[in-house]
């Protein structure tokens, strides 16, 4: 059975309420089914104004006197983007008038919308996989391919495709509008001119953090939160402390004593006097690449596989200590982190100020002078980068200090066990894509970092629906539309500098953060984790590709993955890239059964 929901235009004859389980079902004036799904009631808040219904599912903290005051000025399905721009939260925003229905996701791909046809009508949804069992589609394998042959975080919008045949991810900055029998991707958010001061910045970054982590805080039961000893997880501890200061934190102990992220989070747990602590330790957590055979879900690949595992066996502590609501800080490395293709802009308007940060970037990173150069030299554009990338698919490697200065976030490249079918089709699909990309911001850096956000956005979805399953909500204020907005209105080359670790972050919680966080500079590591992990589940590991289904397919060498398995490596590239292959075997397995077992039980 699916979570979720289903949008479907007037008149349209398909029944869609077998896939959920004790289905609730909004419908059209006429009487035909409209919103068809699972929500728990303090999750959606409905309002009508006149003939416009406005309905919103997630996390939005507005009363419904407020968002019945804000509806009445919607008048039409055109109107709801104004609307979205300035609801705090999380969530889906659908909107029905006489004219259509306009589906709103988020603007990271947290929460994404998919259509597709079924009985001949547009139908939409928050899951593709929900949409595959409606129209009984299968795989698309070239999508797959392209994962596979592209061998991790595949940049927007082919990194945010579905990989369900026939069924279509909307742009995170699209809404979609379903009328007259069609379905139209409309733009309606762009990402605002980073021209805000570091400072001026960091309070609206404040602001909206805090009215991020305050709206989760309050008659949710127990609040749980991470405490990793980073910025990050500890600018959410300390704000939610604020109004729920007995909240829980938790922690996954360090197998590198090297690892300094123990004393850091120490000093700040010390520091919450009404919160109670929980560590788990290294001999009680499930090894990294654990259980390797299980699935996250059906939605699509789970990008981060190794932990899966572990996620489950979080969900289930936490949920025996009575945590029903935990703070995350997914999102934001990818949010505040140091990603420097604003270097670009910054060589040829500031020029003086961008050879500092070269030399800065060059001492930290150690990248080649004449490297660097050529690719600050470099004026292609998206489609080109794209092409560049299908052309030099299965050449080797890049050098380790290449400087991440294209379009993406690295280049992309197929692991060896990727056969030459795969190769094919994956060129195919990147050639495709070139021919209509675009940027997602004018400035190279701030395209960057909206790559990354929807790289792994998706992904941090999963990681909700693996708390879920345990009863618990998975609350991630990093990736909310009004922090995010915050955030990339701050100049690219205050809030990323080579001198400082995630100034803007710094500057925004500096009357949250305990001092010697706020302050620190290292990041701990965890390649300890990997290389046990890794060594403890390399006979399920060698097991599962043994009978791969991807190479079955034609799509992968399974000797060439035992041989990489076996084969010692020097560092730890080779284990991502397993990572990355496992969660694609796992899902391939079941996503080729899904539709036909959901299609038995619709029958009876």
């Amino acid at each position: 059975m699916s979570t979720g929901f289903v949008v479907l235009p007037d008149g349209c004859p398909t029944d869609p309420t077998w896939l959920f389980e004790s289905p609730q079902v909004m419908t059209h004036p006429s009487g035909k089914p409209w919103l068809v799904g699972r929500w728990d009631a303090d999750e959606m808040v409905r309002v009508q104004a006149g003939s416009v219904c406005v309905v919103v599912i997630g996390h939005c903290p507005v009363t419904t006197t407020r968002l019945t005051r804000l509806v009445e000025r919607v008048r039409s399905p055109s109107d709801a983007s104004a609307l979205a721009r300035e609801l705090p939260g999380s969530y889906h925003l659908i909107v029905a008038s006489p004219e259509g229905t306009s589906v709103h996701g988020t603007i990271t791909g947290l929460r994404q919308v998919f259509h597709s046809r079924v009985d001949g009508h547009p139908v939409a949804s928050d899951r593709p996989d929900t949409l595959a069992l409606l129209t009984g589609a299968g795989v698309d394998e070239g999508v797959l391919a392209t994962r596979l042959a592209t061998g991790g975080l595949l940049p927007a919008p082919l990194g945010s495709a579905s990989v369900w045949s026939g069924i279509r991810a909307v742009p995170d900055d699209h809404r979609l509008l379903l009328t007259g029998g069609r379905a139209r991707e409309i733009p309606w958010w762009r990402p605002p001119e980073p021209e805000l001061p570091l400072e001026r910045g960091a309070s609206a970054v404040h602001a909206a953090l805090e009215e991020a982590v305050d709206g989760r805080t309050a008659g949710q039961g127990l609040l749980s939160a991470d405490l990793s000893g980073g910025m990050d997880s500890t600018a959410l501890c300390f704000l939610g402390a604020r109004k729920t200061p007995d909240l829980l934190t938790f922690r996954w102990a360090e197998a590198d004593s090297g690892n300094d992220d123990a004393a850091f989070a120490e000093h700040s747990a010390a520091l919450l006097e009404h919160a109670s602590h929980m560590v788990v330790a290294q001999r009680e957590l499930p090894a990294l690449f654990a259980h390797p055979a299980d699935l996250a879900d059906t939605e699509q690949p789970y990008l981060f596989a190794r932990t899966l595992a572990r996620m489950k066996h979080t969900a289930g502590l936490l949920a025996e200590r009575g945590s029903r609501a935990h703070l995350a800080g997914h999102g934001a490395d990818e949010l505040f982190g140091r990603l420097p293709g604003y270097l670009h802009r910054l060589l040829r308007r500031r020029p003086r100020l961008a050879v500092r940060h070269l030399r800065g970037y060059r001492a930290l990173n150690r990248w080649p002078l004449r490297g660097t150069l050529a690719e600050l030299a470099r004026a292609d554009s998206v489609g080109d980068w794209w092409r560049g990338q299908a052309d030099s698919l299965t050449d080797p490697a890049p050098a380790p200090r290449h400087p991440p200065l294209g379009w993406g976030l690295m280049p992309l490249r197929a692991p060896v066990w990727v056969t030459d079918a795969a190769v094919d089709a994956a060129r195919s699909e990147l050639r495709k894509t070139a021919d209509n990309a675009r940027p997602l911001a004018a400035d190279r850096g701030q395209h960057q970092f909206l790559v990354a956000l929807r790289a792994t956005a998706p992904a941090y979805r999963q990681f909700a629906g693996l708390f879920g399953q345990a009863g618990i909500r998975l609350h991630q204020p990093y990736l909310d539309d009004r922090v995010v907005e915050a955030a990339l209105a701050v100049r690219v080359h205050e809030r990323c500098t080579p001198w400082e670790y995630k100034p803007l972050l710094a500057a925004a919680m500096r009357d949250v953060l305990p001092e010697r966080v706020r302050t620190r500079t290292t990041k701990g590591s965890f390649d300890e984790d990997l290389r046990v992990g890794f060594s403890r589940s390399l006979d399920e590991l060698l097991e599962l590709f043994e009978g791969s289904e991807l190479a079955k397919a034609g799509l992968i060498s399974a000797d060439a993955v035992r041989t990489q398995l076996l084969t010692p490596q020097a560092d730890l590239g080779r284990n991502f890239a397993i990572e990355h292959l496992l969660g694609c075997e796992t899902w391939f397995r079941a996503a080729r059964d899904l539709a036909r077992n959901e299609g038995r039980h619709k029958q009876t």
